[in-house]
């Protein structure tokens, strides 16, 4: 299948920097795709015991990936919206706090936080390459690469990527385990109400 049809799909052969960028976007795509085109409604359904949607999870990972590519990896303090949360009296705060945000917020919160992210570990790994230490190091006494963050990222959009495959067949029955050929991520404006198409079995 061409690349242009499925750009986030990890090289086949590539190098150690390419397969776990590769591997961490397919999962952001996958991701997106899942959670896309949905209402406050469709962003709000719960399944089961479970406090978890689709908008929260939309929230937490964009907090994850600010903390993990800008905090942990550049010493960035987090700005808004993170920077103005009481973490003490709510921990779980860019998960429970998403219900009070419209679709279009919480879409392009998590549109802008990953642009960033790419651009800054784009900029890392042209610097120091995935052997460089984390400015988290620092603070912990003890040496974090930059290796380890982009696999913990990795680790972390794959459990969330399981929740939102759970959490959107409830919504509208949407599975699949990629993308459709072509799928392109829509803007925020564009995402709410638009449903996307299921996709063709894959490999």
């Amino acid at each position: 299948m061409a690349d242009r049809e499925c750009p986030w799909e990890p090289p086949l052969a590539g190098t150690e920097v390419e397969h776990l960028v590769g591997a961490l976007e397919r999962l952001r795509a996958t991701f997106r795709w899942k959670a896309g085109g949905l209402d406050v409604a469709g962003l709000g359904v719960r399944v089961g015991a479970s406090a978890l949607t689709l908008g929260g999870l939309l929230k937490h990972l964009a907090r994850v990936e600010d903390e993990c590519f800008g905090t942990k990896l550049n010493g960035t303090p987090l700005g808004p919206p993170w920077d103005g949360a009481d973490w003490d009296a709510e921990p779980e705060w860019d998960f429970t706090s998403a219900a009070e945000d419209s679709p279009e917020q919480l879409y392009a919160l998590w549109d802008a936080t990953v642009e960033r992210s790419r651009a800054t570990l784009d900029s890392a790994l042209a610097r120091g390459g995935l052997e460089q230490r984390a400015h988290i190091s620092e603070r912990i006494g003890s040496a974090v690469s930059a290796r380890r963050l982009v696999c913990d990222l990795i680790e972390e959009y794959g459990r969330h990527t399981g929740h939102a495959d759970l959490l959107r067949e409830a919504v509208d029955g949407l599975v699949g385990e990629d993308p459709p050929p072509g799928w392109r991520a829509p803007s925020a404006a564009e995402s709410v109400g638009v449903a996307d198409p299921s996709p063709e079995p894959g490999w």
